[in-house]
């Protein structure tokens, strides 16, 4: 597959994301509010064809306009704002002319303040008493209790979209003003809190069933491009990254993994037990067409030389039932996808370049080290694994033997030693480089009291729950009258699913990452109780239904998406265009999902043996392979890394019958130094420590929260100590009876009789 990995989708399908179907009629009415509006003012003149100032001058105006009391004027002014949002499609002839006048439009709205004013008016439609318990009360939920909200929220979500994304065409002064936006974004300006802490809010609110009228897909929406805006995406969080190691003194990362990632090419897929039975059946029917049925072992071998992309299918060996053993014993060879072909048969321009090797360089980890913290001793291992080393030893210039391979030395493996270093030593010069907590550069600390976020993280898993098939269906318009609107109301509720799955995957992906790369305690915070709220075994059923119809469903009109349907007359529907669907090889967002939920599997599970066990519980070895079949490098690679964890505990029956599986993990997954992944001898993995592992990483989590962000029960010891001199001699001190009747004895003895150079002592 064809696809690219990267934050965002591409700007106009990220743009149409943002409407459903249904609201189609919502962009005439927001044209008609706007013009009647316009024409008081201008009455001759388009609004493409004023001159800056003139549009500066309207759009004060219709800021203005926001602060009238009466609710039915103040929407249609926030209607006429988000056609100017838009684009005025009614007054260009193009996609590309609506997108240019877009850009500019809402650097003009973002240049006169309406972004503070459409926050002052969310928080205020948030805390409406009035349509809450309007909407708890009604059994059914329509478009038409959550129109406020919506043109609010579409609005906000324009203009953080549009001016997050850089373009070629873009003004310096632009530059300036996002830097600006992402920084007022990010800060605790709304309610002492961030603008994404209000969103979890409706997010909570929403899942706790207090505001069933929240459009949660447009909220969402909405908090994922707010806290990509604020912290960054997956190329900043390399920078970021690189940046923290050269404060830490540790030496740059060899390889960007994103892009070695792109770079991989995908392996053929295991076959299952029918796709076994009918290449049987066709391998069959040609050799008894063009040879004999018995044919000798060299003439087949000479055949299969000849096809080497069908000659895996003569010797396939998993089965979709792990429990077949038809094939034991049997030895494979490694991917032929990996394996350039014979030269005799292919043009040269048609030569595949294959890289030699494998891709990633081998990592180190303490814990796997032959003796306690021992990353010298090479006993044992094999003679390439003593060339690698020495190898490594001679690139790598730091000399601290726990720094083996230095530039593979993780950032969390610091973040865990320091609190160690802190009740041992608490004034070591450990400390001093980087304080215990958030790093100065990165902009997590933004969320002041990130640790009460812990219910919208549940109330985000609700949200991915409802999305898992089998699930109710989400209400987007009145009841259906006609097969045609049926079939139209049943792509639009699919493709609503699919969207909130997007949002929320990449929602907790990036807080995953951002808070990992900020302190390691953050991160195993956010993940042990995702785990606790059952992420694991929801991300395993979302698996467990058939990934490569999902990856391909075709739950999309381009026809009705936005703008095409403002600047193009629309032909007329039918149910046989509905069912053709676009031409697209795949749907880009779900792709993309799948991609987003194994990421955050691999986070939750990684160098967690009782997690990994959940793994193997829930049976997810099958549910996993079947997701191999999508041919796309970045998603193969991290099921499997998912597969790899939990190899040593499937037995050895398994990887004998799933040889292929294995080489396919020996090619791809980066290996660590010292890890017998492929073998049963892990002496960690003993099943009555799993509890004990989770209290134990549960109290370290406890005393990093108390110490760092419990203010009013927080530990004396840790308390800054007060060394003004002012305020310490203003202190009252209540002294005991005791001393008080001997004070003229301790004076004369302690104070009188005692020389104390004063000079000395304030110096």
């Amino acid at each position: 597959m064809e696809f690219e990995y990267a934050d965002t989708d591409k700007w106009a399908a990220e743009l149409s994301e943002l409407y459903s179907y249904t609201e189609g009629p919502e962009f005439l009415l927001n044209r008609k509010c706007f013009e009647e509006d316009f024409r008081i003012h201008v009455r001759e003149k388009k609004w493409t064809e004023l001159d800056k100032n003139q549009h500066r001058t309207h759009a004060m105006r219709l800021l203005d306009g926001l602060e009238v009391t009466a609710r039915e004027k103040r929407l249609r002014v926030a209607r006429a704002i988000l056609y100017v949002a838009q684009g005025t499609f009614g007054e260009c002839g193009s996609e590309a002319e609506v997108q240019a006048w877009m850009r500019y439009n809402i650097f003009l709205l973002l240049e006169v303040g309406t972004f503070n004013a459409l926050v002052e008016l969310l928080n205020m439609e948030i805390d409406n008493s009035a349509a809450c318990s309007s909407a708890v009360r009604k059994p059914a939920i329509s478009l038409a209790d959550s129109t406020d909200l919506r043109v609010l929220l579409n609005i906000m979500y324009l203009i953080v979209e549009t001016v997050r994304q850089e373009a070629e065409g873009d003004k310096p002064e632009w530059k300036s003003m996002r830097q600006t936006f992402r920084a007022e974004l990010g800060a605790p300006l709304y309610n002492n809190e961030p603008f994404s802490v209000m969103l979890f809010g409706m997010v909570t609110k929403f899942c706790s069933g207090h505001a069933p009228h929240f459009p949660m897909k447009k909220v969402l929406l909405l908090l994922w491009k707010t806290v990509l805006c604020t912290l960054g995406g997956f190329e900043e969080l390399q920078s970021m990254k690189a940046e923290k190691r050269e404060m830490l003194g540790l030496p740059p990362l060899p390889e960007d993994s994103i892009k070695v990632i792109r770079n991989m090419r995908a392996a053929s897929p295991p076959a299952s037990a029918s796709d076994l039975i009918e290449q049987q059946q066709k391998r069959g029917r040609r050799e008894h067409k063009v040879r004999p049925a018995l044919i000798k072992q060299d003439n087949l071998d000479a055949f299969n030389e000849r096809d080497p992309y069908k000659a895996d299918d003569s010797r396939e060996e998993e089965e979709e039932n792990d429990d077949d053993n038809s094939l034991e014993g049997e030895t494979f060879p490694l991917e032929r996808d990996e394996v350039m072909p014979p030269p005799t048969q292919h043009p040269p321009s048609d030569r595949i370049t294959c890289p030699k090797g494998l891709p990633w360089a081998p990592k180190v980890r303490l814990a796997l080290s032959l003796l306690s913290s021992d990353t010298n001793t090479v006993v044992g291992l094999p003679r390439p694994i003593h060339e690698s080393i020495r190898t490594l030893k001679l690139v790598s210039t730091l000399t601290n033997s726990h720094k083996l391979c230095g530039y593979l030395f993780p950032i969390p493996l610091d973040h865990k030693s320091r609190p160690g270093v802190l009740f041992s030593c608490p004034l070591s010069d450990l400390l001093k480089p980087v304080t215990e907590g958030a790093s100065s550069f990165h902009p997590i600390p933004g969320f002041p009291g990130w640790p009460s976020l812990f219910p919208c993280w549940f109330h985000l898993l609700l949200g991915l729950g409802q999305t898992v098939p089998p699930s109710p269906r989400i209400p987007l318009c009145p009841p259906r009258t006609t097969v045609l609107q049926s079939m139209k109301l049943g792509v639009d509720v699919n493709r609503h699913k699919e969207i909130i799955v997007k949002a929320i995957s990449a929602v907790l992906l990036l807080l995953l990452k951002h808070f990992k790369l900020n302190h390691i305690y953050q991160f195993e915070y956010m993940a042990q109780h995702l785990v606790f709220a059952n992420c694991i075994p929801l991300i395993l059923k979302f698996f467990n239904q058939n990934i490569m119809s999902y990856i391909t469903a075709k739950n999309s009109i381009s026809v009705l998406d936005y703008p095409y349907c403002v600047v193009h007359e629309l032909p007329e529907l039918t149910a046989e265009s509905l069912e053709a669907g676009d031409n697209n090889q795949f749907c880009w967002r779900n792709l993309f999902s799948c991609i987003n939920l194994l990421r955050i599997l691999n986070k939750l599970t990684k160098w967690k043996h009782s997690r990994t066990m959940m793994l193997v519980v829930f049976k997810s070895a099958p549910i996993l392979k079947r997701a191999l079949k999508v041919k796309q490098a970045m998603m193969q690679l991290y099921v499997l890394k998912l597969l790899k964890v939990q190899t040593k505990y499937l037995g050895r029956q398994w990887r004998k019958s799933n040889m292929k599986t294995m080489s396919a993990i020996y090619q791809k997954v980066r290996h660590r130094l010292n890890d017998d992944w492929a073998y049963g001898n892990d002496l960690d993995a003993r099943p009555w420590d799993f509890q004990a592992e989770e209290c134990a990483l549960r109290a370290s989590i406890e005393r990093f929260n108390s110490r760092r962000y419990d203010r009013a029960h927080s530990n004396p010891d840790f308390l800054p100590v007060d060394n003004c001199l002012q305020s310490v001699l203003g202190q009252r001190v209540d002294l005991p009876e005791d001393f008080q009747v001997n004070y003229d004895l301790w004076l004369e003895r302690e104070v009188f009789s005692r020389p104390i150079s004063w000079e000395e002592l304030l110096q």
